[in-house]
């Protein structure tokens, strides 16, 4: 494929069209305002916004913390089964008309169990709308579990607890929310123990926190893929490691510029982490509080960035597959057709 022919007037259709997978979604995360009021309204919840504008206008972020506060009082209105269906298949929805074809979606049970739902509330609404997703949209996913770095190592063995009679409805488990105070050897027995039950690994690391911590997560969790990590550069020793290893960083760009990780869009290091050689792919975090879905992080990314062309749109595609957790087999595919996408854009030329 000659990707260098293709013009860069046709970039923001092709990185709209291309088939592509997303590593990077919290799903409470994705639950938008009009969503979260509608939701209010059936359980009985008092908002402290009085309207789904005011909510929105709120989503002004300083930090990652600023953040987390009004994620977690977002995630309040989840109460029954049905909600976790509804927010996921919303979700999905949005993914298809992405032309996202496979997702790894996180979820934070911590957040649901501490105000008295249960576990299997969580789960089951969130797999059944995974199961209809594949069924009905053609959209294959993945539930990874996640562990909120903020409380104690023990709340996470808990939880992990919890989740063990439904292991059939969860490949892995991640670590997020505030990495201040929080570094990746505070869970490390948890994560040994997740390893030994053949659970996948992943962690947000190198965000807020230093480059030691993706050391850390990889040395000390044995995390698979490094969520954000975008601080990696500070560390050439790690980058080198990165790049030999393959070990894929989930980056989410316009999640960094709304929390303060970088100050513009034009100054995101997506770029320089391809050109080290790094499995760097484009996700959208938190889509409802963050400006955007997964389409529009690339469209965004690629008028700010003008480095980045037709080739680094389809390694980015790539590697989404590639660092996907599937079989071979079934990655091979999404890989072929993603070659005859390109094929068919370079066309003649």
């Amino acid at each position: 494929m000659n990707l260098e022919s293709i013009p860069r007037q046709e970039l923001a259709d092709i990185v709209r069209r291309m088939p592509k997978a997303e590593l990077h979604i919290h799903i409470e995360g994705s639950l938008e305002p009009e969503l979260i009021f509608a939701m209010a309204r059936k359980n009985g919840i008092e908002l402290a916004y009085p309207s789904i504008e005011a909510l929105r206008a709120a989503y002004a972020f300083t930090d990652l913390q600023s953040f987390l506060d009004i994620y977690y009082a977002g995630a309040g209105v989840l109460q029954t089964e049905e909600d976790f269906f509804d927010m996921a298949w919303s979700y999905l929805n949005r993914a298809k008309a992405d032309n996202v074809i496979h997702s790894e979606i996180f979820f934070d049970p911590q957040t649901h169990t501490a105000r008295g739902v249960p576990f299997a509330t969580v789960i089951n609404g969130l797999d059944r709308a995974v199961q209809r997703g594949r069924e009905e949209l053609g959209v294959s996913a993945s539930l990874i579990l996640c562990f909120l770095r903020h409380l104690s190592e023990a709340d996470a063995f808990a939880t992990l607890e919890q989740a063990l009679p439904f292991r059939d409805k969860f490949i892995g488990v991640g670590l997020d929310s505030g990495e201040r105070g929080n570094p990746p050897e505070k869970f490390a027995a948890v994560f040994a123990r997740c390893r030994e039950l053949g659970l996948r690994r992943v962690a947000h690391a190198g965000e807020e926190g230093p480059a030691s911590y993706i050391s850390d997560a990889l040395d000390l969790l044995q995390a698979e893929r490094i969520d954000h990590g975008v601080r990696c550069l500070e560390d050439p020793q790690l980058v080198c490691r990165l790049a030999a290893e393959r070990i894929a960083l989930t980056v989410c760009p316009l999640s960094n510029v709304k929390l303060a990780v970088f100050p513009e869009l034009g100054r995101h290091n997506l770029a320089r982490l391809l050109a080290a050689g790094i499995v760097a792919t484009i996700n959208s975090d938190d889509p409802a509080y963050f400006g955007g879905y997964l389409n529009d992080n690339f469209t965004a990314t690629f008028e700010a960035l003008p480095e980045l062309g037709a080739r680094e749109a389809y390694q980015l595609a790539r590697n989404s597959f590639e660092a996907s957790f599937v079989p071979d087999q079934i990655r091979q595919g999404w890989i072929a057709g993603l070659d005859a996408f390109f094929a068919g854009c370079c066309g003649g030329r």
